[in-house]
């Protein structure tokens, strides 16, 4: 039985490993609608109590100081997250392990920059960290950490058009709403038309291409995506002005405050200034 060139392999590798990445983003905004749905603790409330309750407590850990006052706020959201239905193994993919790792390269330099007591001295760089620095790595991290935590549960637990609609009930510019929207929106239909595109590409393939020639392929394709997607943009906005469109993205669900909701804007209006507090 003949074996299979590892060449062939190598060079078929990038077109099905963006074929799967183009999979693995849509079927992750088809959980998040999914969860959206969930019977959970934000689930129901209103969704500019949700909104409002979380942008409180974001606030509230970029306000905080205290390291202790922060991590009880982290505690709180994955607190939520769990009564809100939202996978803890979701946000450790997607959000903590991401920031660890963006943020811990941005804070690594405060580590040694920051004047104190010593803590320990790196052996090749001859770097001397200190306590102080320690600590104010420690509290980027765990700040971005938690405010990355609450507005990915919002966004998970929440329909992204009753977001917008919330944050339009809060005066946003209808022109900010609208571009958020339509962003969202046809982000995930270019992701479907790039698939196509490749899956056609692929399809029409024969032999094994050279690495110049899989790079002028790849260049051929963006630019004609990017052709798509602005002649899709002209055309949507003109459907758009012949269906009465004016600015204002009008939903169909109207939203009621109910005792609940309420006490869920209390609680974490209350939260936020007990975190501010005792974080000073």
């Amino acid at each position: 039985m003949a074996e299979e060139d590892p060449s062939l392999v190598s060079r078929h590798s990038f077109l099905e490993s963006t074929l799967r990445g183009f999979t693995r983003a849509v079927s992750k905004a088809l959980l998040s609608e999914h969860a959206a749905t969930q019977s959970g603790l934000l689930q129901q409330l209103d969704p500019r109590v949700r909104v409002i309750g979380i942008l409180a407590l974001v606030i509230s850990v970029i306000v905080c100081r205290r390291l202790e006052a922060i991590a009880a706020l982290l505690l709180i959201a994955i607190a939520i997250a769990v009564a809100s239905r939202v996978s803890l193994s979701s946000l450790a993919k997607r959000v903590w392990l991401v920031i660890l790792g963006f943020s811990g390269m941005i804070a690594l330099p405060a580590l040694f920059l920051t004047p104190g007591e010593p803590l320990f001295t790196a052996p090749i760089l001859h770097l001397s960290a200190s306590v102080q620095g320690m600590r104010t790595a420690v509290l980027l991290v765990l700040r971005v950490e938690t405010a990355a935590t609450l507005t990915t549960v919002l966004v998970l637990s929440t329909a992204w058009t009753h977001i917008l609609k919330a944050l339009r009930s809060l005066h946003l510019p209808a022109e900010v709403v609208t571009m958020l929207a339509m962003t969202h929106r046809y982000v995930f239909l270019l992701i479907e038309t790039a698939n196509q595109m490749f899956e056609s590409r692929q399809s029409r393939t024969v032999g094994i291409l050279s690495g110049s020639e899989q790079r002028k392929m790849t260049a051929r394709t963006a630019g004609v995506l990017l052709s798509k997607s602005i002649e899709l943009s002209h055309e949507v906005y003109l459907a758009m002005l012949s269906r009465g469109f004016r600015g204002e993205v009008r939903l169909l669900t109207d939203f009621h405050l109910r005792s609940r909701d309420y006490v869920g804007l209390t609680a974490f209006i209350f939260t936020s200034f007990l975190a501010v507090w005792i974080g000073r």
